[in-house]
């Protein structure tokens, strides 16, 4: 059994009596990929003390036995996913069965209690997710591979983006750029949203053609091996913006680096987000910055920890987070800074290293 692996399985079964649980059903992909190394789509994991089970049907099945050695598999036919789980649960003598309540929908758990009576099935939340939060030294390269592509693909902007070209153009050059630097897939759709469309936090690109003296606000990330990646950087169309630019933009920058500077493990999620909501608050913007500071990335590109003023926990060291504080102003346009960091005891290791370069020449 890899090592890796073992760990966490070692880890579900500890959490076993405190679950008050026999065994944990897994069927999250990113979930049952962490704990198994298993890509494929048609998956279910069931692991007790003394099994770990990973049923899946014919087309995966040679896949699950080179990726997840550590499983004895057990063959699940098309349309049998509920007499598979059945016997998976009797060959690991499970009576009392958590299955992830994030995850399962009502239908499937009405249908897991009706088809196995003689089962109980115990709805659990943030189970994997959040051992999964603390990442390994492995994890930690893919993502700062993947943080590099994006990187290099950011700095590209100012010499790719041109008068009167749209938004979908640049998020297309944006993407292929990645591409060719080895990015298996794109985190999310490039954004790239232009004058008054970035007003919009999550603008989808679209034809708007950019103009002389838009600010434009990119967000994008990497896939690779299965981990993301994310960075935004802010631009003006021409190299000689307005003061009100200028005071946008150097306020959002401004309530970047106070996070960056003192933001460290132990603290809340409400805590760190404060270190630049503040700030921005204070310049009479409290109302144009609507969303969170940042979030966990990994396996997903949004996961746990959040960094939001609505939370109370505090954050592990070993976290990797996106601080990317914004001000969007309806009619206008709008700012966003963000940058990936590993979250430590004394501070953060930067992922993301991309210039901070916003001015884009018109010729």
């Amino acid at each position: 059994m890899t090592s890796i692996m073992q760990e966490r399985l070692t880890a579900v079964r500890q959490k076993l009596t405190e679950w008050d649980i026999d065994a944990l059903l897994i069927t999250n992909a990113n979930n049952y990929r962490w704990l198994s190394g298993f890509t494929g789509s048609a998956c279910t994991l069931l692991i007790s003390d003394e099994q770990a089970l990973l049923g899946t049907d014919f087309r995966y099945w040679e896949q699950a036995q080179q990726q997840a050695p550590d499983y004895e598999l057990v063959k699940m036919g098309r349309g049998e996913e509920y007499a598979t789980v059945h016997d998976m649960a009797a060959m690991a003598d499970a009576k009392k069965i958590g299955v992830e309540g994030n995850h399962i929908t009502v239908n499937q758990f009405r249908t897991l209690q009706e088809k196995e009576e003689s089962l109980t099935w115990v709805p659990l939340d943030e189970t994997v997710e959040g051992m999964r939060l603390i990442k390994t030294t492995a994890e930690l390269e893919k993502i700062r591979a993947a943080a590099t592509i994006t990187d290099w693909a950011m700095a590209q902007v100012n010499q790719l983006a041109k008068i009167g070209m749209s938004e979908k153009a640049l998020a297309w050059e944006l993407e292929k750029a990645m591409r060719e630097r080895g990015a298996e897939g794109m985190a999310f759709e490039v954004i790239v949203a232009s004058g008054p469309n970035a007003a919009l936090a999550h603008h989808r690109p679209s034809e708007r053609r950019l103009q002389a003296g838009d600010s434009i606000v990119v967000d994008m990330g990497a896939k690779l091996d299965g981990y993301h990646s994310d960075l935004t950087r802010s631009f003006h169309m021409g190299t000689e913006p307005d003061e009100k630019f200028w005071f946008v933009y150097n306020l959002v920058l401004k309530a970047q680096k106070n996070a960056l500077q003192n933001m460290k493990a132990g603290q809340k999620g409400q805590e760190i987000d404060a270190l630049a909501r503040d700030i921005i608050a204070e310049a009479g913007h409290k109302a144009d910055f609507g969303h969170s500071l940042g979030h966990g990335v990994g396996l997903e590109i949004h996961e746990n920890p959040s960094l939001s003023w609505i939370n109370e926990k505090e954050i592990p060291a070993g976290c990797v987070v996106t601080v990317e504080p914004g001000v969007y102003l309806s009619g206008w346009g709008g700012v966003r800074i963000e940058d990936l960091v590993v979250l430590g005891e004394d501070g953060v290791e930067f992922l993301s290293h991309c210039p901070k370069n916003p001015l884009v020449p018109l010729s």
